[in-house]
């Protein structure tokens, strides 16, 4: 597909964070771009303030009259039930449909592409590299899946050479892509409701990793069972954290890699996983030829992403903390930070499980996880894409957990809750619409403060 040749770009599931970043690209392209999703959201405020029409009701009728022509490209996204009404109508019609992760695939096809995957770690990786690169001067777009905090935005940049791109192993996606450079941080068990189990999990992994012809061209966290050059901290590796402390609440470390000591790097974001997708950024971009010093320089100015260990309030009474994570291993991630930053402090983490199936393969690991938090609130399971399994519930999860201080709570009596809690830190996690609950929490908070 020549996307030269193509005006109107259509997306089913605009509103999602890969969507919108694609929606994005082709408005800055100069295309016309409209779309559909199910529900309103802050992102899909953006997009139409934007220019970009958008309407939430799967009616044929109201796809635009200018989009039944040829040179159309339809997007889709792959939490679209197959009965969806629009997307059955463009594909009876022969129109070009192609998954999110297809059109990535067109679009990087001709570029240098970083492809950065993992189960855990992708955004904030990915983000952080292509703030490096943009910050170089590199001719980079970078399509991310949240929002940077530096640039409000889930797109950096108009470059037309070099790309960064998140790997994604959901429904396979990655394995449309044509990296350059690539990076795994992660094989965890996650998506078995598409992979079945473990093994095949790691199976599209390394079929992904072998699209990479040089080992020293993938870069790898260290003891993942892949060849490519491993990437750690505190232990031996091609590159190397180290002599790491934290000043004024920013880590600072030293690296070690193949060609070099880097001294001194300061980089703000809590947390050993942030740290590893850190050095996982300086690695590629160090592969690239980006010079040392932008590299450092860039690492101590990076914000963060919006739902990735953010604050939200900070002050010496209080602080309070949203984070996205939505699997039991990036939520001890998130308690190992909050620990590390706040050892002797009371903490109250509200967690809105993430889908049916996730909760039903990992319930143990989630209860677990969560019981380490000194108090709990659950919401009820964000379904996403899926109809509810029978017995699995959040009701389930609670009675798992071994934590005395639990409980669990309506979306409608949340904030009620949290305002009766004497805990000094307190942490929103998860990956469904509880992040449209962080503005309203966060100003009854400071109501109360």
């Amino acid at each position: 597909m020549n996307l030269t040749q193509i005006h109107n770009v259509y997306f089913i599931g605009i509103g999602g964070i890969g969507m919108s970043a694609l929606a994005r690209y082709f408005q800055m392209l100069g295309k016309n771009v409209q779309g559909y999703d199910k529900t309103p959201s802050t992102l899909t405020g953006e997009l139409i303030e934007s220019g970009i029409e958008i309407h939430f009701e799967d009616n044929i009728s109201l796809i635009p009259k200018d989009f039944y022509v040829e040179n159309t490209l339809v997007v889709i996204t792959p939490a679209v039930p197959i009965s969806h009404s629009e997307w059955n109508y463009f594909l009876e019609r022969n129109y070009h449909v192609k998954k999110r992760a297809e059109v990535l695939g067109i679009i990087t096809k001709d570029t240098f592409c970083f492809a950065v995957a993992g189960t855990h770690g992708k955004t904030t990786t990915s983000s952080i590299l292509g703030h490096i690169l943009y910050e170089s001067g590199a001719d980079v777009t970078s399509f991310l899946g949240g929002i940077v905090e530096n640039y409000n935005s889930n797109l950096i940049g108009n470059g037309k050479t070099v790309t960064v791109v998140e790997a994604d192993e959901f429904d396979r996606s990655f394995l449309h892509l044509h990296p350059d450079l690539a990076c795994i941080t992660s094989m965890d068990a996650d998506h078995l409701d598409i992979y079945g189990d473990s093994s095949a999990i790691e199976a599209s992994f390394t079929k992904f990793a072998d699209k990479i012809d040089e080992k020293e061209n993938l870069f790898i966290a260290k003891d993942l069972p892949l060849n490519g050059m491993s990437v750690a901290i505190n232990q031996d590796a091609d590159y190397k954290a180290y002599n790491i402390r934290i000043e004024n609440g920013n880590y600072v470390f030293d690296v070690k890699t193949p060609s070099e000591t880097i001294e001194n790097i300061r980089f703000g974001l809590p947390g050993r996983h942030n740290l590893m997708n850190a050095v996982m950024a300086l690695a590629m971009a160090r592969k690239f030829g980006t010079p040392t010093v932008s590299i450092v320089k860039a690492l101590s100015s990076f914000r963060g992403v919006k739902r990735r260990f953010s604050y939200q309030i900070k002050t010496d009474k209080l602080v309070y903390i949203d984070d996205y994570a939505h699997h039991p291993t990036e939520i001890d991630a998130v308690f190992q930070a909050v620990s590390e930053l706040y050892p002797n402090k009371e903490v109250l983490a509200i967690f809105q499980p993430h889908l049916f199936s996730r909760t039903k393969d990992f319930i143990d690991g989630f209860a677990e996880s969560l019981s380490k938090f000194g108090q709990v609130i659950l919401l009820d399971i964000y379904p996403a894409r899926e109809l509810p399994v029978e017995g699995v519930n959040s009701d389930w999860l609670l009675s798992k957990m071994t934590n005395p201080n639990k409980k669990l709570v309506s979306k409608d009596r949340l904030i009620p809750e949290v305002l009766n809690s004497d805990a000094e830190v307190i942490v929103t996690i998860g990956a469904g619409d509880i992040g449209e609950m962080v503005e309203s929490l966060k100003l009854a908070l400071h109501e109360k403060a």
